[in-house]
């Protein structure tokens, strides 16, 4: 067995594997909260309840309907974009006119309540949610066994972070959601329906978030607190890479995973601290974050 720097290559490889990981979903979940921010300025502090709801769509789908997890995969965050997009109509585009605060607030009080709903249906201590056997397993890479599930997790979550930005960067729908977002009333004087684009945007992060849930089932238990448990390292992600920034959050959510995994090979005792470390360093240097626009 051999090793690098002093640590047994098993070890080093076997965090930075589960850095990849914890970045991937880092990466998701942030891309959702920048495409919210960034398109309709509200920040979503209940982006984590929507995680935890598609781990637990995917659970009752299977539990009760027998919906097992290839078919859970885009019927989950369907379900829970819907959830969003009611959410949207009744409640949040209440407030785009308001101080970002009034969002904050209102978000928060939101993940409570769902939080709250699904600890009293469902208690905290977590229910398995098996891993699909096509994915069961694991391969031999020769310094370390690759689990295939977890592989699996970070090319998904990496091709899905790209074709979000493709989508928003590269296409017509991505500039009429910039152009809706700079100059609303000229975009709908151009016959484009603003508010059901917006509405869509909003549904469409929170169908990321549940589609991350969806992945993450198989890996932690679906419990009500998993999405609590994420929400504040992915706010210092996306505050990393910019609020609003697309590339940024995928960018800032894989590199701060790998360095939170080295950094629990080398100095175990900060790993749970070493994002809010970056956090503060770049906001101490680059107030914007590292790919955001100054205002």
């Amino acid at each position: 067995m051999f090793s690098i720097f002093g640590v047994p290559a098993p070890l080093l490889f076997g965090q930075l594997l589960l850095g990849l990981i914890n970045g991937g979903f880092y990466a998701m979940l942030s891309l959702g909260l920048a495409v919210i921010f960034g398109m309709l300025n509200i920040i979503n502090f209940a982006h984590g309840a929507m995680f935890m709801m598609g781990a637990f769509v995917a659970w009752m789908l299977l539990n009760y309907l027998g919906i097992n997890y290839w078919f859970a995969l885009p019927l989950a965050p369907l379900i829970v974009g819907v959830f969003g997009f009611v959410l949207e109509k009744t409640i949040i585009s209440r407030l785009y006119k308001l101080d970002h605060l009034y969002g904050l607030l209102l978000t928060f009080g939101l993940a409570l309540v769902l939080e709250g709903l699904f600890r009293n249906g469902y208690g905290s201590s977590g229910m398995p949610y098996q891993i699909p056997a096509l994915l069961g397993g694991a391969v031999n890479l020769g310094f370390m066994f690759l689990p295939i599930y977890r592989g699996w997790v970070i090319v998904v979550a990496l091709v899905v972070c790209i074709a979000t930005w493709m989508l928003i960067e590269k296409t017509k729908l991505g500039s009429l959601l910039r152009a809706a977002t700079e100059n609303p009333a000229l975009v709908q004087a151009f016959g484009v329906n603003v508010p059901r684009l917006v509405t869509l945007t909003f549904a469409g992060g929170v169908a990321l978030a549940a589609f991350a849930g969806v992945l993450a089932a198989p890996i932690y238990s679906v419990n009500p607190n998993m999405g609590s448990n994420f929400i504040n390292t992915v706010f210092a992600v996306v505050v990393i890479g910019g609020m609003g920034s697309i590339f940024g959050a995928i960018v800032s959510g894989f590199g701060l995973g790998v360095i939170e995994g080295l950094t629990k090979v080398f100095y175990p005792q900060a790993s749970d601290t070493v994002i809010f470390v970056v956090m503060v360093l770049v906001l101490l240097t680059r107030p914007a974050g590292l790919f955001g626009k100054a205002a």
